[in-house]
């Protein structure tokens, strides 16, 4: 597809300014911790983690789309489900697996070391939607490419759900006070910042709810969901009990704490649950 990557560089950009600008406008949460510090160490993982994707897997969504519309792979293609509406259940399907594929990440211990990558941030702002392992981020691609193939997602329909993956990881990671009743309009059927704040709280039971990153529905569907943290959005604390000190959350510390780091009780049977009740 022409211009494929022009169209997601753009789009990011431009959703990544207007948000920033409104965290400035509209902050949420005073941050905790030193911005500049934090920008730098969450801009260089989403350098290394496109620099490892040009590398490896460059252009491998949309090629791998294109390969199945044209050899007729996947479920959508073997139906002849017709374009527009393969695009929409292709969009849907692709955020539901991004909706388990997180919950998995959480779940499974090993998964959970690369995700809490993510976790350790002590802020949540703009920047947070792109604080991802490079490792994770290679898993990520590959469930996706598994998807499009057996489910045959035309190429329109993969560009328009990365496109609407990353603007509203940036949207709902932003530190955003948003009017209630428009955060309430919102939350029918788009993940809001304050519901994916609840996400990012270092309360066990709080960090594994809230799993979506795009549509609400799946966290309804799924029992999953949890409208408010319990100490409120201002004072609720970020991050993990595991990691407190930002001076000790480095660049190269955060590329080696999936292999050496403490991953606490945050996965596999935890979800749902304080450490005090485990018997």
């Amino acid at each position: 597809m022409q211009d494929e990557a022009k169209i997601r560089l753009l789009s990011f950009v431009v959703i990544f300014l207007v948000v920033a600008l409104a965290e400035i406008m509209f902050p949420r949460r005073k941050l905790m911790d030193s911005k500049a510090r934090r920008w730098r160490h969450n801009l260089g993982l989403i350098f290394l983690d496109n620099l490892v994707i040009w590398l490896l897997l460059s252009g491998a969504t949309i090629a791998v789309a294109v390969a199945a519309e044209q050899s007729q792979w996947g479920l959508l293609n073997f139906y002849h489900v017709p374009g527009f509406l393969a695009v929409i259940i292709g969009v849907l399907v692709l955020d539901l697996i991004i909706y388990l594929q997180h919950l998995m990440f959480h779940a499974v211990p090993l998964l959970w070391r690369l995700h809490m990558v993510h976790h350790t941030d002590l802020d949540i702002d703009v920047t947070s939607g792109l604080r991802f392992h490079p490792l994770e981020i290679i898993v990520s691609v590959w469930i996706k490419l598994a998807v499009i193939v057996a489910l045959g997602v035309p190429p329109t329909g993969v560009l328009l759900f990365e496109v609407l993956l990353n603007g509203t990881s940036l949207f709902n990671h932003g530190n955003l006070r948003l009017p209630e009743k428009t955060d309430r309009f919102l939350r029918r059927f788009l993940v809001t910042p304050d519901m994916h704040r609840v996400h990012h709280s270092v309360i066990i039971r709080e960090t594994n709810s809230n799993f979506g990153f795009n549509l609400s529905w799946w966290d309804r569907i799924f029992g999953t969901y949890r409208p408010e943290p319990a100490a409120g959005h201002e004072e609720m604390v970020i991050g993990l009990s595991t990691y407190r000190n930002a001076r000790e959350l480095t660049f190269s510390r955060l590329l080696k704490l999936p292999f050496s780091g403490n991953p606490g009780r945050y996965s596999l049977d935890h979800i749902g649950r304080e450490p005090a009740t485990k018997k």
